[in-house]
């Protein structure tokens, strides 16, 4: 069922020191859970992960096959989550997690503007807001990624959750209010409006003062 296979063994052993070790053999440790059974501890080797998220088109998203130790030999698994090191930037760790393959699944996908919109064309800035999308469905429709056109957004406007097409058999449920892209105005623009407006109102403030009426006297007049 799965995109790819990959080598698991099992781990009965636990800590520092142990981590330690599987890493200097190239190895990481890993857990498995999900699918309500209890979790499992393994290891992997690291450079087989990476290469098999890179190869893949669908990342994170890939549809794993384990195997190896008879206990989870078969089962399809996505990769939960990545630790890495904060430095060398290798990986440290895995979480694996079991799935249902007849089962809809929250996934998170990136979404792909497609096209240059037409306020772009005359000056205006496109903002990318939202880039990934929270999507459910079965997970042999998870989609690499969701594409928006964005060839007819104008000068000022803004496509929301509202206006994302889904493939076949997959929902959200982001709130359709939130923007995914806008189209601002130039910052040269937006500077120079900013700048009238204070003239605008400085002038105002200038004519304010002069029509205001003179000071009066504190005392009455005095009789010559």
């Amino acid at each position: 069922m799965g995109d790819a296979s990959l080598a698991v063994e099992l781990r009965t052993e636990t800590g520092k020191g142990v981590a330690r070790k599987l890493r200097a053999e190239g190895r990481i440790p890993a857990v498995l859970y999900g699918h309500g059974n209890p979790s499992v501890s393994l290891t992997l080797e690291a450079k087989t992960l990476e290469r098999l998220l890179k190869a893949s088109h669908a990342g994170l998203n890939t549809l794993i096959d384990l195997e190896g130790a008879s206990e989870v030999s078969g089962k399809t698994v996505l990769v939960k989550e990545l630790q890495r090191h904060p430095f060398a930037g290798t990986l440290t760790h895995a979480d694996l997690y079991e799935i249902d393959v007849t089962s809809k699944l929250h996934v998170s996908v990136p979404i792909r503007l497609v096209g240059t919109a037409a306020g772009v064309k005359l000056g205006g800035v496109l903002e990318h807001m939202m880039r990934e999308i929270d999507l459910l469905c079965l997970p042999s429709s998870i989609p690499d990624s969701v594409d928006v056109d964005i060839s007819e957004l104008e000068m000022g406007d803004t496509l929301h959750a509202r206006d994302v097409n889904l493939p076949d058999g997959v929902e959200t449920n982001v709130d359709e209010q939130l923007p995914v892209a806008h189209v601002a105005l130039p910052r040269v623009e937006e500077e120079e409006e900013a700048e009238v407006g204070e003239e605008g109102e400085a002038e105002a403030g200038e004519a304010a003062e002069g029509d205001a009426p003179a000071a009066e006297g504190d005392g009455e007049a005095k009789d010559d």
